[in-house]
């Protein structure tokens, strides 16, 4: 299994709608990505990887898990490039648990171990990869 980190804008779409989503036996798409490093990652994901849902701009802190349910699959608020071809690819994903509490970007750039974390060094990426310690600890951090 692979860790993985995804943004979204809470204001958006936030953790509580994708835990309402998940609780009805929906997915959610994780649509509207635009950037060729967080599309190839989504592509390398498998069904089973988790991420971590950090919300973005408003809060900036982690604040639960999700897991991939469909793996990368063209994006259905894509539009086709000349060639008639989708570019855009994204994963399906539901919830699995919240954080006991929410690990604030503050607090990860405060602790040394994550220093090399892609949301420290490549801020603005949307969709990252985690290496397993990092997920451990973020997940003690988080009180799981």
């Amino acid at each position: 299994m692979a860790y993985w980190l995804m943004k979204s804008e809470p204001d958006v779409f936030s953790f509580d709608d994708l835990v309402a989503k998940t609780s009805r036996g929906e997915v959610e798409e994780w649509h509207g990505v635009r950037n060729y490093a967080a599309r190839n990652n989504m592509k390398a994901m498998a069904v089973g990887d988790q991420a971590f849902f950090y919300h973005s701009n408003i809060g900036k802190e982690i604040v639960g898990i999700m897991k991939v349910v469909a793996k990368a699959h063209p994006d259905s608020t894509a539009e086709l490039n000349a060639k008639g071809e989708v570019v855009w690819e994204c994963v399906d994903v539901q919830s699995v648990k919240p954080f006991k509490r929410a690990v604030t970007l503050a607090e990860i750039k405060a602790t040394e171990a994550l220093s090399e974390l892609e949301l420290v060094k490549l801020s603005r990426l949307s969709v990252s990869k985690v290496s397993d310690a990092e997920w451990k600890l973020l997940c003690k951090m988080g009180g799981l």
